[in-house]
């Protein structure tokens, strides 16, 4: 009988020439055992082996696929390992001139005197003038929070686990949608939280299953996203807020409205947290206003529950950096973030209009203000396949498996983040991916674009 590794060798070697193709789907472990002539555990210990060397993935329920072809002059296959030449998955905008607008704001900081006190660590509450900047830089239509309710942490990541560690207890359960933020699954993971999927279609989350999901065991809270909504770019309009806002007043259900991506939006829809403020938890951050790097989180909460959040961040050590609160400030102040605001919805104007262009005919959705598309695969590609075929030509995507609650449900569809790569990057990415969805994984054409 042979050395599992010597089998894996073999399947190596047909990838590494071509003869099996990346997204191709290997027989069931069973069928594989009978065409080798080996035992089902050993044929386990082949496909183990290929999943250790990165050479194929598994998806739950649907087999295992090549997860490499492709050779360099090196001779080493090109796999999905975070190097790709164009990254489409970090998703953090930055316009030309940005570093130039942000420098003046930083030189009194820099100072002896004053560089102390900015490096401490700031407080929950921020400070007055924070307070004050926040409310303003947050308000939208007839909504500007009250500066009272203003909480500051260090990133937005540490506001939702902020707020859903004040609001859900570990076993507890919290609605969101069947696609959700993928750091939002790991906060629920370290609170230990279950996290329910609900029922949405094109308008935004189904009421109907918000309700049929808290019947089946009370929610603790709802986490939605309905502003440029992190993968599908879908805004909920303002009838079903409206619904929205009714259901969750008639439970008694909190939420947590994630706005990160809000800043690019100009429709007249309402934020959730005008239309149910005592339940509304906003959660915000100047991580893609600004930058990544030097950012600070927030969190607008309903008035009595100022306290309980805090302390929940004071708890979590999420609290923000003194020298990135007091930068925040001077940005918003002088007008920066406005200036790096107009800038970026113009950019991912332009980007998107890249996305119409060179993907058309496909099934990708968009928002012409967002800085990301989410492109329904077509058929027979996998998810998983065609990342693994796009890291093969340099190029990074996130596949929708990032992003499901369920699962149990695998979309075939990927995210594609614009706003990282340079824009001639991004030309000759989404080229390349164009025509690889058109060849198909088997290197022949595939089911006409819908």
């Amino acid at each position: 009988m042979d050395d599992f590794r010597g089998i894996a060798d073999r399947i190596a070697l047909d990838i590494a020439r071509g003869r099996l193709r990346t997204g191709q789907r290997l027989p069931p472990q069973r069928a594989f055992a009978r065409r080798h002539g080996i035992a089902a555990s050993t044929a386990g210990r082949v496909y183990a082996e290929l999943v250790r060397r990165g050479l194929v993935v598994g998806e739950v329920g649907r087999g295992t696929f090549v997860r490499a072809t492709e050779v360099t002059p090196q001779g080493r296959a090109l796999v999905e390992d975070g190097t790709a030449r164009v990254n489409l998955e970090l998703n953090y905008p930055s316009v030309p001139g940005q570093s130039e607008l942000l420098a003046p704001a930083l030189a009194p900081l820099l100072r002896p005197d004053a560089l102390g006190d900015a490096l401490r660590t700031g407080a929950a509450d921020g400070t007055p003038r924070a307070r004050e900047a926040v409310a303003a830089l947050l308000a939208t239509g007839d909504w500007r929070p009250e500066p009272g309710r203003v909480l500051f942490t260090g990133n937005a990541r540490q506001a939702v686990a902020a707020t859903l560690a004040s609001l859900v207890r570990p076993g507890g359960r919290v609605g969101v949608e069947p696609l959700t933020y993928p750091l939002v699954k790991e906060v629920a993971v370290r609170l230990s939280v279950t996290l329910v999927p609900v029922a949405t279609d094109e308008r935004g989350p189904v009421v109907e299953s918000v309700r049929a999901a808290h019947r089946s065991a009370p929610l603790s809270a709802l986490y939605l996203q309905p502003t440029l909504h992190n993968p599908t770019s879908l805004t909920v309009p303002t009838e079903r807020r409206l619904q929205l806002a009714r259901c969750v007043d008639d439970l008694a259900l909190p939420v947590v409205e994630d706005r990160v991506w809000s800043f690019l939006g100009t429709g007249p829809e309402p934020p959730l947290a005008a239309l149910a403020p005592g339940l509304v938890h906003v959660v915000d951050s100047l991580s893609k206003r600004v930058a990544p790097g030097l950012t600070v989180g927030f969190a607008v909460v309903p008035r009595d529950r100022v306290d309980v959040v805090a302390a929940a961040v004071r708890s979590g050590g999420w609290g923000p950096g003194a020298f990135a609160l007091e930068a925040a400030v001077r940005w918003i102040g002088d007008g920066t973030v406005a200036r790096l605001v107009a800038a970026k919805r113009a950019q991912a104007g332009r980007r998107q209009g890249l996305v119409r262009e060179l993907l058309d005919g496909f099934a990708v959705r968009a928002d012409p203000c967002g800085y990301f598309a989410w492109w329904e695969l077509p058929a027979p590609w996998r998810a998983d396949g065609f990342a693994a075929a796009a890291a093969a030509h340099g190029i990074g995507i996130t596949p929708g498996t990032a992003f499901r609650v369920d699962p149990k449900r695998t979309p075939d569809a990927v995210r594609l983040g614009l706003a990282s790569a340079g824009e001639p990057e991004l030309v000759g990415a989404l080229r390349t991916l164009a025509e690889l969805a058109a060849r198909g994984p088997l290197g022949r054409q595939s089911s006409s674009p819908s």
